[in-house]
């Protein structure tokens, strides 16, 4: 492999340990670096690339869109932003959207929306239960909301508000807030992505739904990376049944166009005021129409069966190829979204991935992450165990 390393950007931050290649160009699941070596993409720019790349239908439009205006500013009505806003509130059955650019910027907002709404009920110090192994951006609210202390490590001290507590055990949560008059909102991952791929129990948000209703909490779901049919279904919890009072959405929502958004319904979609919240980027004509397209083309082309399809396809051969592997402690996901889980840290598989033509991640330490685009046919999922098997046999047997 050509190495295209940090060393080659002396003037770019080392903020990441990067794997040494530069991606020039794609086609549908494929990818090609700078040196002509082909790739098969089952990251997807971490779950961004909804529809692949260079996709037949979605890029003329914002071809189209870039020709007739980029940005204009919230100053003025995005006639985009009420098309996309209802698009995902009649998707969500929720009532309002606020627009942003990322995921850490739409669980920003969320926090502070679910801190209003406690000040606004007369509760000076409000508190958000948040979970074990959760990740929800790199800000200072944000990551005072995570979990992983290595991103939390040499940023203190972090913001006060939060309460954590171990996932998928309500009298755990009943205990933690017992008594407590300032909980106002319970924060979560459907399934916790950067943590490790561990999904919340059906049974468990249902649980969460009913105890927050009979406690005016907000229920707050960060649905970042699960959210936009990642799992078969618009968003992960409506496996549940449920439906959230605020939800955080990013990464595939604008297939690689930065979009982020919060959906709210009830009495959180009325929190916010003007002056209380903004952005300057969030919500410009051109994001507006990358997250119209996005949605457009996944229903035209059906997308949300073919990812379930695909997904448990994916699945049930990666459990048969890899479960009998000495090592490899659980395969797990719904749709397109699959941790495999090794019993040791495994981040020197992304250059070995890479050198075998295969790109992925590698979360929590131990969990290689497949996030591929949802156009991802059968045969591309055949092809990504066949290229992942052998690395985790030899990996495993060091």
């Amino acid at each position: 492999m050509t190495a295209f390393t940090e060393v080659a950007q002396p003037h770019v931050m080392t903020t990441y340990g990067r794997v040494p290649i530069a991606l020039e160009r794609g086609q549908g699941c494929r990818l090609w670096d700078v040196n002509g070596k082909e790739y098969l993409d089952a990251l997807g720019g971490i779950a961004v690339n909804t529809l692949g790349h260079n996709h037949p239908k979605f890029v003329p439009a914002i071809q189209e869109q870039v020709a007739k205006l980029i940005h204009c500013s919230n100053y003025y009505n995005v006639p985009g932003q009420e098309q996309l806003a209802q698009l995902l509130t009649e998707r969500a059955k929720m009532d309002k959207a606020f627009f942003c650019s990322t995921g850490l910027e739409a669980n920003e907002a969320a926090i502070k929306l679910a801190r209003k709404y406690g000040v606004d009920k007369g509760i000076a110090n409000p508190v958000i239960v948040v979970y074990d192994h959760a990740f929800h951006g790199r800000s200072l609210g944000t990551m005072s909301a995570t979990a992983n202390p290595k991103v939390r490590e040499g940023f203190g001290p972090l913001l006060e508000g939060f309460l954590r507590i171990p996932a998928n055990d309500i009298e755990a949560l009943k205990k933690a807030t017992a008594d407590n008059p300032n909980i106002v909102g319970v924060m979560m991952e459907p399934i916790q992505g950067e943590g490790g791929l561990h999904p919340m129990r059906a049974e468990y948000m249902q649980q969460v739904r009913a105890l927050c209703d009979a406690n005016d909490w907000l229920m707050i779901l960060d649905e970042v990376q699960s959210g936009m049919g990642r799992t078969g279904k618009w968003f992960a919890h409506q496996w549940a049944g449920i439906v959230p009072d605020v939800m955080s959405l990013a990464k595939g929502l604008g297939s690689g166009v930065p979009v982020g958004a919060i959906v709210a319904k009830g009495k959180a979609a009325e929190v916010f005021k003007p002056g209380n919240h903004g952005t300057t980027f969030g919500g410009n004509p051109l994001s507006m129409r990358a997250g119209i397209e996005t949605i457009r083309i996944m229903e035209e082309d059906g997308l949300l069966a073919h990812t379930t399809k695909v997904g448990a396809h994916l699945k049930a051969k990666l459990q048969q190829e890899l479960g009998a592997i000495t090592g490899v402690v659980e395969v797990r996901g719904e749709g397109l979204i699959i941790g495999i889980e090794l019993n040791k840290p495994c981040g020197a598989l992304l250059n070995r991935g890479a050198e075998a033509g295969l790109l992925f991640s590698v979360t929590a330490d131990t969990v290689v992450r497949l996030v591929p685009p949802l156009i991802m046919t059968e045969a591309e999922a055949d092809e990504v165990v066949a290229k992942l098997k052998p690395l985790i046999q030899q990996f495993l047997a060091e």
